[in-house]
């Protein structure tokens, strides 16, 4: 067991190890962009002691004593070299120490809208998936639906809709579904409606079951979550009540238990749908 331990606690350390080298390289190979915020700061230099400067649309800055420099697509280490040559050539430094921190990477973000506890934008730093994204937002609401969607665009073509289905990404462990995020995605998880379905008769809980309007119940289901039969509760003769659109009235009877031996098809419930359960008069 200590050995195991031991084991879990280097293979913990290994991966922090590796996540910080990772997010280092990201944010030394990172191609500075519009909007994003920076912090530049020249030794002996007053007017560039811990400046905070936001590129501009074009992809450029101006510094006091620098002028204007176009820094898009360039890494932070690009930039410092950038801005000592500029001091150097109007020899306004000797040798000039310049250090530049991206504060805010703002043109490497996504939008994240919909059943989450924290919607908002959120940026990417380094290797970001969708199930970081959704942890940093606090999870899911309750009333999350069952979907989610990835809008994303691409150079010259229309946005991409990519579906993932919750149950197969986070109950059933489909790891290809946890993709990797791109700047400009917009993660969609829709607010699913609750709907109900009753159950009366012969049940140990009559009443009304709360259910999500894309998770699909079927009559076994209902009868389950109703807490089942009672003693005297009868599988033949039930029946289901139905509203039609146009407020005509349709019932059918089912046998719960052919359904159950599967000798006939599972009935899916919809909104509204009223399920009676007979009791035995003997």
């Amino acid at each position: 067991m200590k050995t195991l331990r031991m084991a879990a606690g280097l293979l913990f350390i290994a991966g922090a190890v590796l996540g910080l080298r990772a997010q280092d390289r990201f944010v030394r190979e990172y191609k500075i962009g519009p909007k994003d915020l920076l912090e530049i700061k020249v030794q002996e230099v007053p007017e560039l002691a811990g400046l905070s400067v936001r590129v501009s649309e074009d992809g450029s800055i101006t510094l006091p004593l620098v002028g204007n420099l176009k820094l898009a697509e360039m890494t932070k280490d690009e930039v410092e070299t950038l801005i000592a040559r500029v001091l150097m050539d109007r020899k306004l430094v000797k040798n000039p120490q310049v250090s530049v921190f991206i504060k805010e990477y703002q043109s490497q973000m996504v939008s994240l809208i919909g059943a989450v506890n924290k919607a908002g934008t959120y940026q990417l730093v380094g290797r970001v998936t969708l199930l970081d994204i959704i942890s940093q937002a606090g999870g899911f609401k309750e009333n999350a639906s069952d979907e989610i969607f990835v809008l994303r665009e691409a150079e010259g073509a229309p946005t991409a809709t990519i579906r993932i289905d919750l149950e197969d990404l986070t109950i059933n462990g489909r790891q290809e579904l946890n993709i990797p995020l791109q700047p400009g995605d917009v993660i969609n998880i829709p607010v699913d409606e609750m709907v109900s379905i009753f159950v009366f008769g012969a049940v140990r809980n009559p009443g009304a079951l709360q259910v999500k309007k894309s998770k699909k119940i079927n009559i076994v289901q209902a009868v389950a979550q109703a807490g089942g039969l009672t003693d005297s509760g009868k599988y033949s003769g039930m029946m289901i009540k139905r509203t039609l659109p146009g407020g005509k009235e349709e019932n059918r009877i089912v046998d719960l238990k052919d359904i159950i031996k599967g000798k006939k098809p599972n009935i899916v419930l919809q909104e509204g749908d009223v399920v009676f359960v007979k009791e035995s008069i003997w």
